[in-house]
């Protein structure tokens, strides 16, 4: 890479795709990334699971909003930085762990992001393949497992998806906004169909907003709901903790909080209804309850109801991996070596891993798919307490973009060698309560919590440390900013 340094500006910190970048996006970027990252297979069984709890319709809706809003809010703290400085969330990162301590949140985001992206590639080749054999029955001959646990066909279905995700985030973020801009109306147009389809054969009176087999009252009910609501901020977490990587392209915070509002609480409200309306109606119709969209699909007895159906989830899949397993990662790790990996370098490397790690025998191996997942997300709360905190009580929303940068000792970023020993140290503890919490029988029904005690710990072990400091250097700290 032979770009043109800033003046003041260190190779090992900077390359074109990390460095501030014009502002051109509006509010309705915005709510297609959301839309996006809702509408997607995942999105359609995680709103389904919640009907399931055992709780009315109307307290389900409580929980999916007030859960909503919690990320909603995050998501507006989160963006403010990167909408500010219009640099990515490793560059961000720099502010609390220091120039060179960033890569510790970048590396572990980048490392959630390639499983997800390998487990999400997989669901959609899934689908592609229940398409495949409902037209061409005589391949499923090929759709034994062969090779590394999985059947040519998958394999098939698997690369395909893999090579048109790689194509489609190799042509640029500007053709990465274009897509996530048409994905997720097409995939409502879609929804919207097959809901009235499934009225019309059901008919309304069928159509039930309670899919539980149990009901639950008083303090029970109240627990779920509670329960429910911290589930979808756990669902959240990931593409909201590098929510930065899309709100440093947006014009104005008013347009970031403009298209979360649309995104968020609206948009997930209406998925959640058609969906449970979809659900719902598969039991008449089909004669079984199905929480699979694709299945669904697959169902109907027209061929093109069917090609439309699978295009469009498979279409929502790779909007969703782009926006969350592929852009994320391809920040993170150009932000290790900018000099020698640059954004599309970063994210074609956790494409790759993603192949290596064999998603389809994670993701048939749920113990493993359990803890794998929810030991990398025990990291996730308690980087948001420690970058929130840093940002808007210790730095006081005051940021040295140029700083960002600069690797030299005298740096405002550099603290200790490059790295904020502060951050690692409120880090750690908040991070082993997470994995205590997911391997500790007795701590397990804290597990669905995990987010908020991590947020929490991390947030106040980092304010009382970085205070502490403070008292101990004032002179050093006041100079530094």
């Amino acid at each position: 890479m032979t770009e043109q340094l800033p003046n003041g500006y260190s190779p090992r910190l900077y390359n074109q795709d990390l460095g501030p970048l014009p502002q051109k996006w509006n509010w309705y970027n915005i709510f297609a990334f959301w839309m996006s990252d809702v509408h997607s297979v995942g999105g359609y069984v995680f709103a389904a699971s919640l009907f399931a709890l055992g709780l009315a319709s109307w307290q389900v809706l409580i929980a999916l909003l007030g859960g909503i809003c919690i990320v909603q809010l995050i998501a507006n703290l989160v963006a403010r930085p990167s909408q500010q400085a219009a640099v990515p969330y490793p560059v961000i990162c720099r502010l609390a762990f220091g120039v060179f301590g960033a890569n510790i949140p970048a590396v572990i985001r980048g490392l959630i992001a390639v499983a997800w992206y390998g487990i999400q590639t997989y669901l959609a080749s899934s689908a592609l393949i229940i398409v495949v054999l409902r037209f061409f029955p005589s391949m499923a001959v090929y759709a034994e497992p062969h090779f590394a646990g999985l059947s040519y066909l998958g394999w098939f279905g698997f690369l395909s998806l893999w090579l048109v995700q790689a194509l489609v985030f190799w042509a640029g973020m500007e053709s990465i906004r274009r897509f996530i801009d048409w994905a997720g109306p097409v995939v409502y147009g879609v929804m919207f169909m097959l809901a009235g389809w499934i009225v019309w054969q059901a008919g309304w009176s069928n159509i039930s907003f309670t899919l539980a087999e149990k009901s639950l009252s008083g303090w029970e009910a109240f627990g779920q709901v509670i329960v429910a609501m911290a589930l979808v901020v756990s669902y959240f977490s990931g593409p909201t903790l590098n929510f930065g990587d899309f709100s440093r392209y947006c014009r104005s915070m008013s347009d970031v909080r403009r298209g979360n509002f649309w995104g968020l609480p609206v948009n997930f409200l209406a998925f959640s209804l058609v969906t449970v309306v979809i659900v719902s109606g598969t039991l008449p119709v089909f004669g079984e309850m199905l929480h699979d969209p694709i299945a669904t699909v697959a169902r109907i007895d027209n061929s093109v109801a069917v090609l439309l159906g699978a295009f469009a989830f498979v279409t929502a899949t790779i909007g969703i991996n782009i926006v969350a397993n592929f852009v994320s990662p391809a920040f993170d790790f150009a932000n290790v070596a900018p000099s020698k990996i640059s954004w599309r370098a970063g994210g074609m490397i956790a494409a790759v891993a993603s192949i290596f790690i064999t998603p389809w025998n994670l993701f048939n191996n749920p113990e493993v798919i359990h803890y794998t997942l929810d030991v990398l997300a025990a990291f996730i709360g308690p980087l948001f307490g420690i970058l929130l905190v840093d940002f808007y009580l210790i730095k006081k929303q005051q940021i040295d973009v140029d700083a960002l940068f600069d690797d030299s000792p005298s740096g405002r970023y550099y603290y200790n060698g490059g790295v904020n020993w502060t951050a690692v140290k409120a880090l750690v503890p908040a991070t082993l309560m997470g994995v205590a919490i997911t391997f500790t029988p007795v701590l397990q029904p804290m597990a669905n919590f995990a987010w908020f005690t991590g947020c929490f710990l991390g947030g106040v072990l980092f304010f009382m440390l970085a205070r502490r400091e403070q008292a101990q250097r004032p002179v050093a700290l006041a100079t530094a900013g």
